[in-house]
């Protein structure tokens, strides 16, 4: 079974917690960035030096985060727990809830299979994040992992909700956020030994930062000659929630050109691959595995993969994201890296057609020359993937919950 332990969390104290956290940092503009760094006691604030500093030294402004976390806790706008654990539960305003705990994973963990992933990473993004967390020691946002629903577990949150929560906050979007402190030696050991039953834990969201975290922890252990495995550096901040608390939507594509190809040209070299159907002006939502969606010109039409392309058992012609990537990307468009290629971009679902709308707006836009929408992975079909330790290309999956930035964080010094 994996480890999954508790931690001295640090979090906003009451006076700070309506301002302190954040979305993450990436749902932001620059302009927007930057206007939220003024917001006094921010946790954007705290970070100023990294995101909009016009210093060109990195190593300093890496190190200032440091010294403004630091300052924070001094001033008691941050507070730290005693060793916990905690039950997290967001409320949607559609009456969507999640929950599960927050608590720390291990990076051997990670290297050995215990956590499996399903998404490849991008090693530049990986490398720039683990040198972030070197120099300042900090996780903000927790990895969310996921696992098949335990009775047991479920029982022991459903009791602990009847308390009251440490934190209640509800954010921008309207989602509510509650959460309760889990530190009484007797409920802490009912944990352990019930998640000590749970055989793996699955990526779910936060492949970057748990493979960046991971990297760090190589980073530190080839530095540190006394080095044990019980260092802060060695542990994930996780979030671990059952499949009965994720909902896996559509992450959908947009190109910038055709490749020099006319739409007349673009449609007839896809007949190799697809049997297309004209939807004229009709938004059309992949009704099941192997259709894509496809919006060019104004129109939409739905892209079948031809049967003797497909595979019935998981493999990389299983997965829609590679077929759509090979079939279209790589050998219509001469796109040979898609998972950094700057003409194609991700456009996120919601599992209906108004997440394949957005890709009309996309490319109505005229900054992009089509669209293409792709029925959602399943629960079961992830950790088939993830357990046949196959690789789905990045940004396959938009899972809920999202998760805010700060609400707790892992002080890794």
């Amino acid at each position: 079974m994996p480890i999954f332990k508790p931690f001295r969390g640090i979090r906003p104290s009451d006076d700070y917690v309506d301002r302190f956290p954040t979305h993450p940092i990436d749902n932001f503009s620059q302009e927007e960035i930057a206007k939220k760094a003024q917001e006094d006691s921010s946790y954007i604030q705290m970070i100023k030096p990294y995101v909009v500093s016009k210093s060109k030294d990195l190593d300093r402004n890496l190190r200032k985060i440091r010294t403004n976390f630091e300052e924070l806790l001094e001033e008691k706008k941050l507070v730290q727990d005693s060793s916990a654990y905690y039950l997290y539960e967001q409320i949607y305003p559609n009456k969507s809830v999640f929950r599960g705990l927050l608590g720390l994973t291990s990076v051997e963990d990670f290297w050995n299979g215990k956590i499996k992933r399903h998404e490849s990473t991008i090693p530049q993004k990986k490398e720039k994040l683990a040198y972030y967390l070197e120099k300042v020691n900090l996780q903000a946002e927790p990895v969310l992992l996921t696992y098949p629903a335990n009775s047991k577990v479920e029982l022991l949150m459903s009791h602990e909700e009847k308390n009251v929560p440490i934190l209640n906050y509800e954010d921008s979007k309207g989602i509510k956020h509650k959460i309760w402190r889990i530190d009484n030696r007797l409920k802490m050991q009912q944990l352990k030994e019930v998640l000590d039953n749970v055989e793996a834990f699955y990526i779910a969201d936060g492949h970057h930062r748990i493979g960046s975290t991971a990297l760090n922890a190589k980073h530190q252990k080839e530095k540190n000659k006394k080095h044990t495995g019980t260092e802060p550096y060695n542990f994930v901040f996780s979030f671990i929630v059952s499949n009965q608390s994720i909902k896996i939507h559509d992450y959908n594509r947009v190109v910038r050109d055709l490749n020099g190809l006319s739409p007349q040209k673009f449609l007839k070299s896809l007949e190799k691959s697809f049997n297309i159907h004209e939807k004229n002006e009709t938004p059309y939502y992949p009704s099941q595995k192997f259709h894509i969606s496809m919006y060019l010109e104004g129109k939409f039409y739905s892209l079948h993969v031809k049967h003797e392309l497909r595979s019935a058992t998981v493999s990389m012609n299983h997965i829609d994201h590679h077929l759509l990537d090979s079939l279209v990307f790589n050998d219509i468009l001469n796109i040979e890296d898609t998972d950094s290629s700057d003409r194609i971009d991700y456009v996120k679902g919601n599992s209906s057609v108004e997440g394949i709308k957005k890709i009309k707006e996309v490319v109505d836009s005229g900054k992009f020359a089509a669209g293409f929408g792709i029925f959602p992975v399943s629960f079961n079909e992830m950790i088939k993937i993830s357990d046949n330790k196959i690789s789905m290309p990045p940004k396959c999956t938009y899972i809920e919950p999202k998760l805010v930035t700060a609400l707790v964080m892992y002080d890794m010094k």
